[in-house]
């Protein structure tokens, strides 16, 4: 007898929605990530931001405020997870505020 006839049974490859919400394509948990360049790069900008004051500090929350658009952009179009989706889309509505209330 076959010690691998069990494995002939047709596997399911579709993922869950719960599975699609928390996890990548290869499976492994979505939620938190290394911080990538651009949002290394948007802490560095506020915290500057938050010591410099005038067109200088005002010039770094700018700076700040678009490197984390584009952060945000990116986790929606490119997310690994639909987590991580919506953190993008929930990531983009405050920075929008928050830029709307600066002016």
């Amino acid at each position: 007898m076959d010690q691998y006839a069990y494995n002939h049974s047709p596997r399911t490859t579709q993922r869950t929605f719960w599975d699609k919400l928390w996890k990548d394509g290869q499976g492994h948990q979505a939620v938190w990530q290394t911080p990538n360049a651009w949002l290394i790069a948007w802490a560095v900008s506020t915290t500057l931001s938050l010591f410099f004051g005038g067109v200088i500090g005002d010039g770094f929350f700018w700076i700040g405020s678009a490197l984390l658009v584009v952060w945000s952009f990116l986790e929606i179009f490119q997310g690994s997870s639909y987590f991580r989706r919506v953190l993008g889309l929930a990531v983009l509505a405050y920075a929008i505020a928050t830029m709307l209330n600066s002016l």
